[in-house]
């Protein structure tokens, strides 16, 4: 399946913090977006490899993404390693997209910034002819170079180098959120309080989306950062 937006995020629940937005609103453009999930999620605290699977599609059903898998990397110790980038590699040379959403370059969680490395190094190698790989019938895959990797904001602030207006979609970012049900506020949950799951994280999920969107000039926004410099030939490419 071709699609034009591919998600690479190193649990189940990053892509719908920090690109959530963004996604849904492209797919509303008619664009077709995936999602590639590195690990799933199974050293959280709350919930269970099982429930976090379930939110996953559930969330994916929201956000209207024409595909969502999951590389299965072991969570808190995947490293960008030769085998690793092999199977991102796959993943992309699978999907051939244009455009890259990876995790942010550092990040509160460590999984974050070492996954914002293999993605964009991975990237790279797709699109070496002499890497050979094969699909999941033993068909070789062909050589395929994204166009660019942008990587989302997460916990931590960074400066973005760009913001997507995401003011239409902003509930539709919430839904998909909230369909990771473990993992966030529930006041009826039995279970330990962690970093995510308080009001507070939520709250602070709402006033950076509300930062970004100010600093444009609309409701809210969802920044990115660049590795190399995007070029435009229409100056009101960028209004």
């Amino acid at each position: 399946m071709k699609l034009d937006i591919l998600v690479l995020a190193a649990h189940p629940d990053d892509t719908e913090l920090g690109c959530g937005g963004t996604v849904a609103s492209h797919v509303a453009k008619g664009y077709k977006a995936g999602i590639v999930d590195l690990t799933r999620g199974e050293l959280g605290t709350r919930g269970t490899v099982q429930t976090r699977d379930q939110e996953a599609t559930d969330s994916a059903r929201i956000l209207g993404v024409s595909a969502r898998e999951n590389l299965n990397l072991p969570d808190g110790f995947f490293q960008n390693t030769r085998d690793n980038q092999l199977a991102v590699v796959k993943a992309i040379r699978k999907y051939q997209p244009e455009i890259i959403l990876a995790n942010a370059v550092y990040d509160r969680h460590p999984d974050h910034g070492k996954g914002a490395d293999l993605a964009y190094d991975a990237s790279f190698l797709a699109g070496l002819v002499k890497i050979e790989t094969h699909d999941e019938h033993g068909k070789p895959q062909a050589a395929w170079r994204p166009k660019v990797v942008y990587h989302y904001i997460q916990s931590q602030f960074i400066q973005p180098d760009f913001i997507v207006d995401v003011s239409d979609y902003w509930d539709t970012k919430m839904a998909a959120i909230r369909a990771f049900k473990t993992q966030f506020f529930d006041p009826d949950s039995k279970e330990p309080e962690t970093y995510i799951s308080s009001p507070a994280f939520l709250n602070m999920l709402e006033a950076r989306g509300t930062e970004y969107g100010h600093a444009i000039g609309k409701k809210y926004g969802e920044g990115f950062t660049v590795r190399r410099l995007p070029g435009i030939t229409d100056l009101f490419d960028l209004m």
